[in-house]
Protein backbone atom coordinates (compact mmCIF):
# COMPACT_ATOMS: atom_id res chain seq x y z
CA UNK A 1 0.00 0.00 0.00
CA UNK A 2 1.08 3.53 -0.65
CA UNK A 3 -0.60 6.85 0.22
CA UNK A 4 -4.19 6.52 1.43
CA UNK A 5 -6.15 9.65 0.69
CA UNK A 6 -8.21 11.16 3.49
CA UNK A 7 -11.25 11.53 1.24
CA UNK A 8 -11.40 7.78 0.87
CA UNK A 9 -11.01 7.37 4.63
CA UNK A 10 -14.11 9.49 5.15
CA UNK A 11 -16.04 7.50 2.55
CA UNK A 12 -14.98 4.28 4.25
CA UNK A 13 -16.20 5.43 7.64
CA UNK A 14 -19.50 6.54 6.15
CA UNK A 15 -19.95 3.15 4.51
CA UNK A 16 -19.38 1.41 7.84
CA UNK A 17 -21.99 3.57 9.54
CA UNK A 18 -24.79 3.64 6.97
CA UNK A 19 -24.37 0.68 4.64
CA UNK A 20 -23.32 -2.34 6.63
CA UNK A 21 -26.69 -3.00 8.28
CA UNK A 22 -28.03 -4.44 5.03
CA UNK A 23 -25.81 -7.46 5.58
CA UNK A 24 -26.37 -7.80 9.33
CA UNK A 25 -27.81 -10.63 11.32
CA UNK A 26 -31.34 -11.66 10.39
CA UNK A 27 -34.12 -11.85 12.97
CA UNK A 28 -35.59 -14.99 11.42
CA UNK A 29 -35.84 -18.07 13.69
CA UNK A 30 -32.96 -20.53 13.47
CA UNK A 31 -32.74 -24.10 14.69
CA UNK A 32 -31.35 -24.54 18.19
CA UNK A 33 -29.30 -27.55 17.08
CA UNK A 34 -27.68 -28.68 13.83
CA UNK A 35 -26.69 -32.28 13.23
CA UNK A 36 -24.36 -33.10 10.34
CA UNK A 37 -24.42 -36.85 9.73
CA UNK A 38 -21.98 -39.09 7.87
CA UNK A 39 -19.47 -36.33 7.19
CA UNK A 40 -15.69 -36.72 6.76
CA UNK A 41 -13.80 -34.34 9.06
CA UNK A 42 -10.46 -33.08 7.79
CA UNK A 43 -8.00 -33.24 10.68
CA UNK A 44 -5.66 -30.43 9.66
CA UNK A 45 -3.07 -31.24 12.30
CA UNK A 46 -2.52 -34.83 11.16
CA UNK A 47 -3.50 -34.29 7.53
CA UNK A 48 -5.95 -37.19 7.65
CA UNK A 49 -9.70 -37.80 7.46
CA UNK A 50 -12.04 -38.83 10.28
CA UNK A 51 -14.74 -40.64 8.33
CA UNK A 52 -18.45 -41.17 9.00
CA UNK A 53 -18.75 -38.63 11.78
CA UNK A 54 -21.82 -36.96 13.21
CA UNK A 55 -21.18 -33.39 14.32
CA UNK A 56 -23.67 -31.76 16.67
CA UNK A 57 -23.74 -27.96 16.86
CA UNK A 58 -25.69 -26.20 19.59
CA UNK A 59 -25.68 -22.43 19.68
CA UNK A 60 -22.24 -21.35 18.51
CA UNK A 61 -20.41 -24.43 19.79
CA UNK A 62 -19.54 -27.91 18.56
CA UNK A 63 -21.20 -29.89 21.34
CA UNK A 64 -20.35 -33.40 20.22
CA UNK A 65 -18.59 -35.45 17.54
CA UNK A 66 -19.55 -39.11 17.36
CA UNK A 67 -19.66 -42.04 14.97
CA UNK A 68 -23.32 -42.65 15.75
CA UNK A 69 -26.08 -41.46 13.45
CA UNK A 70 -28.18 -38.73 15.07
CA UNK A 71 -31.67 -37.72 13.96
CA UNK A 72 -32.75 -35.24 16.63
CA UNK A 73 -32.00 -33.80 20.03
CA UNK A 74 -34.91 -34.15 22.48
CA UNK A 75 -36.60 -30.89 23.39
CA UNK A 76 -34.88 -28.85 20.71
CA UNK A 77 -35.49 -27.58 17.20
CA UNK A 78 -33.07 -29.63 15.14
CA UNK A 79 -31.91 -29.31 11.54
CA UNK A 80 -30.37 -32.44 10.03
CA UNK A 81 -27.72 -31.98 7.33
CA UNK A 82 -26.80 -34.99 5.22
CA UNK A 83 -23.01 -35.01 5.16
CA UNK A 84 -22.55 -37.98 2.86
CA UNK A 85 -19.88 -37.15 0.31
CA UNK A 86 -18.98 -33.92 2.13
CA UNK A 87 -15.75 -32.88 3.84
CA UNK A 88 -15.79 -30.68 6.93
CA UNK A 89 -12.78 -28.36 7.36
CA UNK A 90 -12.07 -25.57 9.85
CA UNK A 91 -12.96 -22.08 8.69
CA UNK A 92 -10.15 -20.24 6.90
CA UNK A 93 -8.02 -17.32 8.09
CA UNK A 94 -6.76 -14.39 6.04
CA UNK A 95 -3.76 -13.21 8.03
CA UNK A 96 -3.24 -9.95 6.12
CA UNK A 97 -6.10 -7.64 5.14
CA UNK A 98 -7.00 -3.97 5.09
CA UNK A 99 -10.70 -4.23 5.84
CA UNK A 100 -11.87 -1.04 4.17
CA UNK A 101 -15.29 -1.96 2.75
CA UNK A 102 -17.29 -4.03 5.29
CA UNK A 103 -20.57 -4.12 3.29
CA UNK A 104 -18.88 -6.08 0.49
CA UNK A 105 -15.91 -7.63 2.26
CA UNK A 106 -17.97 -9.37 4.95
CA UNK A 107 -20.38 -11.33 2.73
CA UNK A 108 -17.57 -12.21 0.31
CA UNK A 109 -15.43 -13.58 3.12
CA UNK A 110 -18.24 -15.75 4.46
CA UNK A 111 -19.21 -16.98 0.98
CA UNK A 112 -15.65 -18.25 0.60
CA UNK A 113 -15.32 -19.81 4.03
CA UNK A 114 -13.09 -17.14 5.61
CA UNK A 115 -14.12 -16.79 9.25
CA UNK A 116 -11.21 -14.82 10.75
CA UNK A 117 -8.97 -11.99 9.53
CA UNK A 118 -6.10 -9.88 10.80
CA UNK A 119 -6.34 -6.22 9.79
CA UNK A 120 -2.79 -5.04 9.15
CA UNK A 121 -3.16 -1.28 8.95
CA UNK A 122 -6.05 1.08 9.46
CA UNK A 123 -7.02 4.07 11.58
CA UNK A 124 -6.77 2.73 15.12
CA UNK A 125 -10.03 3.93 16.63
CA UNK A 126 -12.13 3.11 13.57
CA UNK A 127 -10.76 -0.40 13.08
CA UNK A 128 -11.12 -1.23 16.78
CA UNK A 129 -14.77 -0.15 16.53
CA UNK A 130 -15.16 -2.36 13.46
CA UNK A 131 -13.49 -5.29 15.23
CA UNK A 132 -15.96 -4.94 18.08
CA UNK A 133 -18.96 -4.75 15.74
CA UNK A 134 -17.87 -7.98 14.08
CA UNK A 135 -17.26 -9.62 17.45
CA UNK A 136 -20.71 -8.61 18.70
CA UNK A 137 -22.39 -9.80 15.47
CA UNK A 138 -23.70 -6.32 14.74
CA UNK A 139 -22.53 -6.73 11.15
CA UNK A 140 -21.92 -9.78 9.00
CA UNK A 141 -18.34 -10.78 8.53
CA UNK A 142 -15.39 -12.72 9.94
CA UNK A 143 -13.95 -12.25 13.37
CA UNK A 144 -10.97 -9.92 13.46
CA UNK A 145 -7.86 -8.86 15.30
CA UNK A 146 -6.18 -5.54 14.48
CA UNK A 147 -2.88 -3.68 14.52
CA UNK A 148 -4.43 -0.25 14.11
CA UNK A 149 -2.16 2.48 12.81
CA UNK A 150 1.23 1.56 11.36
CA UNK A 151 4.46 2.55 13.12
CA UNK A 152 6.75 3.95 10.42
CA UNK A 153 9.67 6.28 10.04
CA UNK A 154 9.38 10.04 9.89
CA UNK A 155 7.97 10.99 7.42
CA UNK A 156 5.80 7.86 7.06
CA UNK A 157 4.89 6.37 3.70
CA UNK A 158 1.15 6.24 4.47
CA UNK A 159 0.56 9.35 6.60
CA UNK A 160 -3.17 8.95 7.22
CA UNK A 161 -2.89 5.58 8.95
CA UNK A 162 0.61 5.85 10.41
CA UNK A 163 2.32 7.07 13.56
CA UNK A 164 5.70 8.61 12.62
CA UNK A 165 8.54 7.40 14.81
CA UNK A 166 11.84 9.19 14.27
CA UNK A 167 13.56 8.25 17.53
CA UNK A 168 13.61 5.20 19.81
CA UNK A 169 11.61 7.04 22.48
CA UNK A 170 8.98 8.05 19.94
CA UNK A 171 8.77 4.39 18.96
CA UNK A 172 8.29 3.23 22.54
CA UNK A 173 5.69 5.93 23.14
CA UNK A 174 3.78 4.87 20.02
CA UNK A 175 3.73 1.25 21.20
CA UNK A 176 2.32 2.29 24.57
CA UNK A 177 -0.28 4.48 22.88
CA UNK A 178 -1.43 1.66 20.63
CA UNK A 179 -1.61 -0.88 23.44
CA UNK A 180 -3.62 1.54 25.58
CA UNK A 181 -6.02 2.04 22.66
CA UNK A 182 -6.64 -1.71 22.57
CA UNK A 183 -4.85 -3.06 19.48
CA UNK A 184 -4.03 -6.76 19.35
CA UNK A 185 -0.62 -6.50 17.67
CA UNK A 186 1.84 -3.74 16.70
CA UNK A 187 2.65 -3.24 13.01
CA UNK A 188 6.05 -1.93 11.98
CA UNK A 189 6.82 -0.61 8.52
CA UNK A 190 9.59 -0.28 5.97
CA UNK A 191 10.84 3.23 6.79
CA UNK A 192 11.87 2.69 10.41
CA UNK A 193 15.50 3.25 11.34
CA UNK A 194 17.19 0.26 12.94
CA UNK A 195 17.47 1.70 16.44
CA UNK A 196 13.83 2.82 16.35
CA UNK A 197 12.66 -0.62 15.19
CA UNK A 198 14.67 -2.31 17.94
CA UNK A 199 13.10 -0.03 20.55
CA UNK A 200 9.60 -0.77 19.23
CA UNK A 201 10.19 -4.53 19.25
CA UNK A 202 11.60 -4.33 22.77
CA UNK A 203 8.72 -2.23 24.11
CA UNK A 204 6.12 -4.46 22.50
CA UNK A 205 7.79 -7.50 24.03
CA UNK A 206 7.74 -5.92 27.46
CA UNK A 207 4.00 -5.23 27.11
CA UNK A 208 3.24 -8.71 25.83
CA UNK A 209 2.09 -7.60 22.37
CA UNK A 210 3.49 -9.13 19.20
CA UNK A 211 5.37 -6.80 16.83
CA UNK A 212 4.54 -7.75 13.23
CA UNK A 213 4.83 -6.23 9.77
CA UNK A 214 7.38 -5.24 7.18
CA UNK A 215 11.08 -5.82 7.56
CA UNK A 216 12.46 -2.26 7.77
CA UNK A 217 14.85 -1.51 4.94
CA UNK A 218 17.44 -0.54 7.57
CA UNK A 219 17.88 -4.03 9.02
CA UNK A 220 18.60 -7.57 7.93
CA UNK A 221 15.69 -9.96 8.33
CA UNK A 222 17.84 -12.23 10.53
CA UNK A 223 18.42 -9.35 12.95
CA UNK A 224 14.72 -8.39 12.92
CA UNK A 225 13.77 -11.97 13.78
CA UNK A 226 16.35 -12.12 16.59
CA UNK A 227 14.99 -8.82 17.93
CA UNK A 228 11.54 -10.36 18.31
CA UNK A 229 9.60 -9.60 15.13
CA UNK A 230 6.90 -12.24 15.27
CA UNK A 231 5.59 -12.18 11.71
CA UNK A 232 7.11 -10.84 8.52
CA UNK A 233 4.69 -9.66 5.84
CA UNK A 234 5.33 -10.26 2.14
CA UNK A 235 8.68 -11.70 1.04
CA UNK A 236 10.56 -8.49 1.88
CA UNK A 237 13.94 -9.04 3.50
CA UNK A 238 14.75 -12.42 1.99
CA UNK A 239 16.21 -10.77 -1.10
CA UNK A 240 18.95 -9.28 1.07
CA UNK A 241 19.95 -12.81 2.08
CA UNK A 242 20.36 -13.67 -1.59
CA UNK A 243 22.34 -10.48 -2.19
CA UNK A 244 24.75 -11.29 0.63
CA UNK A 245 25.27 -14.84 -0.63
CA UNK A 246 26.00 -13.41 -4.08
CA UNK A 247 28.56 -11.02 -2.61
CA UNK A 248 26.50 -8.03 -3.74
CA UNK A 249 26.51 -4.76 -1.75
CA UNK A 250 23.51 -4.40 0.54
CA UNK A 251 22.29 -0.91 1.35
CA UNK A 252 20.61 -0.74 4.76
CA UNK A 253 18.86 2.56 4.16
CA UNK A 254 15.23 3.62 4.17
CA UNK A 255 14.61 3.81 0.43
CA UNK A 256 10.94 2.85 0.39
CA UNK A 257 9.97 -0.82 0.53
CA UNK A 258 10.91 -4.04 -1.16
CA UNK A 259 14.18 -2.76 -2.59
CA UNK A 260 15.55 -6.30 -2.40
CA UNK A 261 12.80 -7.79 -4.57
CA UNK A 262 14.91 -7.95 -7.81
CA UNK A 263 17.25 -10.41 -6.08
CA UNK A 264 14.48 -13.02 -6.03
CA UNK A 265 15.13 -13.45 -9.75
CA UNK A 266 18.66 -14.60 -8.86
CA UNK A 267 17.76 -17.30 -6.34
CA UNK A 268 19.12 -20.02 -8.62
CA UNK A 269 22.56 -18.42 -8.51
CA UNK A 270 23.08 -18.98 -4.79
CA UNK A 271 24.18 -22.07 -2.89
CA UNK A 272 20.86 -23.51 -1.67
CA UNK A 273 22.37 -25.14 1.40
CA UNK A 274 23.82 -21.82 2.56
CA UNK A 275 20.46 -20.17 1.89
CA UNK A 276 18.62 -22.85 3.86
CA UNK A 277 21.05 -22.56 6.76
CA UNK A 278 20.14 -18.89 7.11
CA UNK A 279 16.43 -19.67 6.84
CA UNK A 280 16.70 -22.32 9.55
CA UNK A 281 18.30 -19.78 11.88
CA UNK A 282 15.35 -17.46 11.25
CA UNK A 283 12.90 -20.32 11.81
CA UNK A 284 14.54 -21.07 15.15
CA UNK A 285 13.44 -17.65 16.42
CA UNK A 286 9.77 -18.58 15.90
CA UNK A 287 9.12 -15.79 13.42
CA UNK A 288 6.22 -16.52 11.06
CA UNK A 289 5.97 -15.36 7.44
CA UNK A 290 2.86 -14.26 5.54
CA UNK A 291 4.09 -14.20 1.90
CA UNK A 292 0.99 -12.78 0.07
CA UNK A 293 2.05 -14.17 -3.31
CA UNK A 294 -1.36 -13.29 -4.75
CA UNK A 295 -0.44 -9.60 -4.64
CA UNK A 296 2.41 -10.21 -7.08
CA UNK A 297 0.23 -12.42 -9.27
CA UNK A 298 -2.28 -9.60 -9.79
CA UNK A 299 0.32 -6.84 -9.68
CA UNK A 300 1.50 -7.96 -13.10
CA UNK A 301 -1.94 -7.16 -14.56
CA UNK A 302 -2.64 -3.58 -13.51
CA UNK A 303 -3.49 -2.52 -17.06
CA UNK A 304 -6.25 -5.15 -17.35
CA UNK A 305 -7.52 -4.39 -13.86
CA UNK A 306 -7.87 -0.67 -14.55
CA UNK A 307 -9.45 -1.32 -17.93
CA UNK A 308 -12.16 -3.37 -16.19
CA UNK A 309 -11.27 -6.49 -18.17
CA UNK A 310 -10.26 -8.72 -15.28
CA UNK A 311 -11.63 -11.59 -13.26
CA UNK A 312 -14.15 -11.10 -10.42
CA UNK A 313 -14.33 -7.30 -10.74
CA UNK A 314 -18.11 -7.54 -10.49
CA UNK A 315 -17.58 -8.13 -6.75
CA UNK A 316 -15.53 -4.94 -6.28
CA UNK A 317 -17.30 -1.76 -5.22
CA UNK A 318 -16.77 1.53 -7.06
CA UNK A 319 -15.13 2.87 -3.90
CA UNK A 320 -12.47 0.15 -3.89
CA UNK A 321 -11.91 0.52 -7.64
CA UNK A 322 -11.47 4.24 -7.05
CA UNK A 323 -8.88 3.57 -4.35
CA UNK A 324 -7.01 1.19 -6.65
CA UNK A 325 -6.94 3.84 -9.35
CA UNK A 326 -5.86 6.61 -6.99
CA UNK A 327 -3.13 4.60 -5.30
CA UNK A 328 -1.78 2.51 -8.16
CA UNK A 329 -3.19 4.03 -11.35
CA UNK A 330 -0.11 6.15 -12.08
CA UNK A 331 2.36 3.40 -11.23
CA UNK A 332 4.65 2.75 -14.21
CA UNK A 333 4.74 -0.74 -15.65
CA UNK A 334 7.47 -2.82 -14.08
CA UNK A 335 8.62 -5.79 -16.13
CA UNK A 336 10.14 -7.42 -13.05
CA UNK A 337 6.71 -7.87 -11.42
CA UNK A 338 5.54 -10.15 -14.20
CA UNK A 339 8.52 -12.43 -13.61
CA UNK A 340 8.30 -12.64 -9.83
CA UNK A 341 5.70 -15.32 -9.12
CA UNK A 342 7.81 -18.41 -10.04
CA UNK A 343 10.87 -17.37 -7.97
CA UNK A 344 8.61 -16.28 -5.11
CA UNK A 345 6.96 -19.70 -5.18
CA UNK A 346 10.44 -21.16 -4.86
CA UNK A 347 11.13 -18.90 -1.89
CA UNK A 348 7.93 -20.03 -0.16
CA UNK A 349 8.86 -23.65 -0.77
CA UNK A 350 12.29 -23.01 0.77
CA UNK A 351 10.68 -21.33 3.79
CA UNK A 352 8.44 -24.34 4.25
CA UNK A 353 11.35 -26.80 3.95
CA UNK A 354 13.33 -24.76 6.48
CA UNK A 355 10.62 -24.98 9.11
CA UNK A 356 9.53 -21.33 9.12
CA UNK A 357 5.83 -21.23 10.06
CA UNK A 358 3.77 -19.82 7.18
CA UNK A 359 0.38 -18.11 7.21
CA UNK A 360 -2.06 -17.59 4.35
CA UNK A 361 -2.73 -13.90 3.73
CA UNK A 362 -3.71 -11.76 0.74
CA UNK A 363 -3.02 -8.06 1.49
CA UNK A 364 -6.66 -7.40 0.67
CA UNK A 365 -7.04 -3.87 -0.78
CA UNK A 366 -4.28 -4.43 -3.34
CA UNK A 367 -5.49 -4.28 -6.97
CA UNK A 368 -7.09 -7.50 -8.18
CA UNK A 369 -7.25 -9.07 -4.72
CA UNK A 370 -10.85 -10.17 -4.09
CA UNK A 371 -12.17 -10.86 -0.56
CA UNK A 372 -12.26 -14.58 0.13
CA UNK A 373 -11.59 -15.70 -3.42
CA UNK A 374 -7.98 -14.60 -3.19
CA UNK A 375 -7.46 -16.71 -0.07
CA UNK A 376 -8.19 -19.69 -2.32
CA UNK A 377 -5.86 -18.26 -4.98
CA UNK A 378 -3.04 -17.92 -2.46
CA UNK A 379 -3.51 -21.53 -1.41
CA UNK A 380 -3.32 -22.71 -5.03
CA UNK A 381 -0.13 -20.70 -5.60
CA UNK A 382 1.45 -22.53 -2.68
CA UNK A 383 0.38 -25.88 -4.09
CA UNK A 384 1.93 -24.86 -7.42
CA UNK A 385 5.12 -24.20 -5.44
CA UNK A 386 5.15 -27.82 -4.30
CA UNK A 387 3.71 -27.47 -0.79
CA UNK A 388 1.33 -30.25 0.20
CA UNK A 389 -2.42 -29.58 0.58
CA UNK A 390 -2.26 -30.66 4.23
CA UNK A 391 0.50 -28.14 4.98
CA UNK A 392 -1.40 -25.41 3.14
CA UNK A 393 -4.55 -26.15 5.12
CA UNK A 394 -2.59 -25.86 8.36
CA UNK A 395 -1.27 -22.47 7.23
CA UNK A 396 -4.85 -21.31 6.64
CA UNK A 397 -6.28 -22.67 9.89
CA UNK A 398 -4.40 -23.91 12.94
CA UNK A 399 -1.12 -22.02 12.37
CA UNK A 400 -2.75 -18.54 12.25
CA UNK A 401 -5.21 -19.57 14.97
CA UNK A 402 -2.30 -20.28 17.30
CA UNK A 403 -0.46 -17.14 16.23
CA UNK A 404 -3.51 -14.98 16.92
CA UNK A 405 -4.26 -16.62 20.24
CA UNK A 406 -7.62 -18.16 19.32
CA UNK A 407 -6.65 -21.81 18.85
CA UNK A 408 -8.57 -22.70 22.03
CA UNK A 409 -11.76 -22.31 19.96
CA UNK A 410 -10.76 -22.08 16.27
CA UNK A 411 -8.35 -23.71 13.83
CA UNK A 412 -9.49 -27.32 14.19
CA UNK A 413 -12.82 -29.17 14.32
CA UNK A 414 -13.15 -30.54 17.85
CA UNK A 415 -15.70 -30.81 20.60
CA UNK A 416 -16.10 -27.58 22.54
CA UNK A 417 -14.71 -25.37 19.78
CA UNK A 418 -16.59 -22.59 18.03
CA UNK A 419 -18.79 -23.78 15.18
CA UNK A 420 -17.02 -21.88 12.41
CA UNK A 421 -16.26 -24.34 9.62
CA UNK A 422 -16.85 -25.22 5.97
CA UNK A 423 -18.59 -28.12 4.24
CA UNK A 424 -16.87 -29.03 0.96
CA UNK A 425 -18.02 -31.28 -1.87
CA UNK A 426 -14.50 -32.53 -2.61
CA UNK A 427 -11.50 -33.53 -0.52
CA UNK A 428 -8.98 -30.66 -0.11
CA UNK A 429 -6.28 -33.10 1.03
CA UNK A 430 -6.23 -34.51 -2.50
CA UNK A 431 -6.11 -31.14 -4.27
CA UNK A 432 -6.18 -27.77 -2.52
CA UNK A 433 -8.22 -26.41 -5.45
CA UNK A 434 -11.15 -28.27 -3.90
CA UNK A 435 -11.25 -25.57 -1.22
CA UNK A 436 -13.64 -23.62 -3.45
CA UNK A 437 -16.16 -26.51 -3.69
CA UNK A 438 -18.20 -25.05 -0.85
CA UNK A 439 -21.56 -26.58 0.01
CA UNK A 440 -22.13 -24.66 3.23
CA UNK A 441 -20.48 -22.47 5.87
CA UNK A 442 -20.98 -22.24 9.62
CA UNK A 443 -20.05 -18.90 11.20
CA UNK A 444 -20.21 -19.07 14.99
CA UNK A 445 -23.16 -21.44 14.78
CA UNK A 446 -25.02 -19.62 12.04
CA UNK A 447 -25.48 -21.85 9.01
CA UNK A 448 -25.24 -20.61 5.43
CA UNK A 449 -26.39 -23.17 2.86
CA UNK A 450 -25.15 -23.07 -0.73
CA UNK A 451 -28.31 -21.14 -1.59
CA UNK A 452 -27.60 -18.64 1.19
CA UNK A 453 -24.02 -18.17 0.01
CA UNK A 454 -25.14 -17.62 -3.58
CA UNK A 455 -27.57 -14.96 -2.35
CA UNK A 456 -24.74 -13.20 -0.50
CA UNK A 457 -22.69 -13.14 -3.69
CA UNK A 458 -25.64 -11.90 -5.71
CA UNK A 459 -26.32 -9.14 -3.19
CA UNK A 460 -22.70 -7.97 -3.34
CA UNK A 461 -22.75 -8.00 -7.12
CA UNK A 462 -25.97 -5.96 -7.22
CA UNK A 463 -24.64 -3.51 -4.65
CA UNK A 464 -21.44 -3.02 -6.65
CA UNK A 465 -23.47 -2.29 -9.77
CA UNK A 466 -25.80 0.22 -8.13
CA UNK A 467 -23.52 2.13 -5.74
Amino acid sequence: MKNIISLFTLVVLASIIVSVSAYGQKDTPVPAVFVINNVAIVDVESGTLRENCSVIVSGDTIQQITNRLNTSMPGTSTKIIDGRGLFLVPGLFDAHVHYIDPPTFGPMMIANGVIFVRDMGNSTNEVIALRNKLKNKEILGPEMIVTGSILDGNPPQIPHISIPCGTPEEGRKAVRKQVEAGVDQIKVYSGLKKDVFLAIADEAGKLGVKPVGHIPESIYIEDAANAGLKSSEHPFGFGKIIAKLLGEPVHLTTQGMGTDVPYFLRLNEVNREEFRTTLKRIGATGMHVCPTLVVFKHGAHLKEIFSGNYTKLEYVSPMIKGMWKALWGNQPENEIVGKLVPPLENIVKELDLSGIPLMIGTDLLSPGVIPGYSVHEEMVLWQDAGISPAEILRSATIVPAKFMGVNNRLGTVDRGKTASFILLRSNPLVDIKNIDQIEGVFLRGRYFSRTDLDLLLQDVKKACQTL
